[in-house]
C-alpha cells in the first residue's frame, strides 16, 4: 500500500493536469465582423469562422450588425478596444470603413477583406474570396446553357439583375456574366426588353429580395404584357426567389405559360428546394467551409510570423492598393448535380433540403 502523503500527491498532479487545458492561454483574440444574419449564408460563414479558429487555439469575437453601417463600424471599434489581434470583416458598404481601420493600423492589429473587398484604404492587408468574376461567368452559362445558345437562333428575351452597389463583388459577378451575355445581345440572339442595362440601373440595393420583386413587377407590366421573358440573371438566391415570386404572380410556371430561366448564387436552401421543383435553374455554390479554412490559415501565418499564402496579387485593387488574395472556385448546382454536390460533400443533410 502507497504511502498517504503519496496517494495525495498522485491525486494533485491527476487533478492539476485535469485542470489544465481550462487554463489553457488563447493564441490571441480574433474579431469577426459579418454583416447579417438575414441571408443563411452569412450564419454559415461566421460559424465555420469561428469553429475553424476556435480549433486552432484563438479566441473569436463574432458580430452580426444588421446591415447597418453605423452599427457594424462601431462593432469593430469595440473589437479593437478589446484587444483583437486581427480583423476579419465581411463589409456592408465597403467604402466606409477607412477610418476604423487606419485606427486598426494604429493598434497593429491585420485586417483580412472576407469575400468582399474593402475599398479605398491602404490598411487592407489580404483578402479572402471565391474567383467573383467567374461567379459571374457560370451564372451567365447557366442561362445561357438551358437556353440552348449559342447554337440556338433565338431571339430570346432577358432581364438583368445586378448586387448590391456597396459591395465591390457585384460589379465583379456582373463583369463576368457580361463576358458571355453582351456579344449574344450585339448579336441579336438576346434581347433586353427593357432595355436596362449596366449596374447604374440593374442594381439590387443591400441584395433585397423584396426590392428585387418589386422590379420585376414593374418590368413585366412595362415591357411583358404581350411577351414572355424567357431568362432572368439574377447574382443571388435571395434576389432569385424575389424574381420568381413576381413571375409566378403572372402566371409564370403554370398552364400554358413556360418559366423563365433564372440563375443565382449561394446555394441556399429555399433555392435549393425551388431548383429541385423545377422553378430556378441554377445556384452557384462557394463553399464556405473551405473559405474558412482558408482565411484561417491566413490568421495563423499573420500572427505566428510565417508567409501567408496567396494566389492572386494583380486582380483586387481597392482604389490605394492592389490588395493580396487567395480565391476560391466557384461550382454550378442545378436539378442534376445538386444531390452528389451539396449532400455528397457534407454541406447539407438530405433532411434539410428535403
Amino acid at each position: 500500500m502507497r504511502p498517504i502523503k503519496t496517494l495525495i500527491a498522485a491525486f494533485a498532479a491527476i487533478a492539476l493536469g485535469l485542470a489544465t487545458p481550462a487554463f489553457a492561454q488563447s493564441k490571441g483574440t480574433v474579431g469577426i465582423a459579418m454583416p447579417t444574419k438575414s441571408s443563411a449564408r452569412w450564419i454559415l460563414d461566421g460559424e465555420n469562422i469561428v469553429k475553424v479558429l476556435k480549433a486552432r487555439g484563438y479566441t473569436t469575437d463574432l458580430q452580426y450588425a444588421d446591415d447597418d453601417v453605423p452599427n457594424q463600424l462601431s462593432q469593430i471599434e469595440n473589437m479593437l478596444t478589446k484587444g483583437a489581434k486581427v480583423l476579419v470583416i465581411a463589409a456592408i458598404d465597403g467604402s466606409t470603413l477607412s477610418d476604423v481601420l487606419a485606427q486598426a493600423a494604429k493598434a497593429g492589429t491585420k485586417v483580412i477583406a472576407y469575400d468582399r473587398l474593402i475599398r479605398n484604404s491602404p490598411n487592407v492587408d489580404y483578402y479572402a474570396t471565391f474567383d467573383n468574376f467567374q461567379v459571374g461567368v457560370l451564372q451567365a452559362k447557366s442561362l445561357t446553357d438551358a437556353l440552348g445558345l449559342p447554337a440556338a437562333a433565338g431571339p430570346f428575351n432577358i432581364e438583368l439583375f445586378g448586387g448590391s452597389p456597396d459591395d465591390n463583388n457585384a460589379f465583379f459577378f456582373y463583369d463576368g456574366a457580361m463576358s458571355v451575355l453582351d456579344p449574344l445581345i450585339k448579336s441579336g440572339k438576346l434581347v433586353v426588353g427593357s432595355g436596362q442595362t449596366g449596374m447604374t440601373k440593374v442594381s439590387t440595393l443591400r441584395w433585397d429580395g423584396a426590392t428585387a420583386q418589386a422590379r420585376m413587377d414593374n418590368l413585366l407590366s412595362a415591357y411583358y404584357s404581350k411577351s414572355h421573358v424567357d431568362a432572368v440573371l439574377s447574382p443571388y438566391d435571395g434576389i432569385s426567389i424575389g424574381i420568381l415570386s413576381s413571375l409566378k404572380g403572372v402566371g409564370y410556371g403554370s398552364g400554358k405559360t413556360k418559366q423563365a430561366i433564372v440563375s443565382g448564387q449561394d446555394c441556399e436552401i429555399p433555392s435549393i428546394k425551388s431548383i429541385i421543383a423545377g422553378e430556378q435553374t441554377a445556384s452557384i455554390y462557394k463553399d464556405t467551409r473551405e473559405l474558412a479554412k482558408v482565411t484561417a490559415d491566413m490568421v495563423d501565418a499573420v500572427l505566428t510570423g510565417k508567409e501567408v499564402v496567396v494566389n492572386d496579387t494583380k486582380t483586387y485593387n481597392n482604389g490605394v492598393k492592389v490588395v493580396p488574395s487567395y480565391l476560391l472556385k466557384p461550382v454550378v448546382v442545378d436539378k442534376s448535380n445538386w444531390e452528389a454536390v451539396l449532400v455528397g460533400g457534407g454541406y447539407y443533410t438530405l433532411a434539410q433540403i428535403k
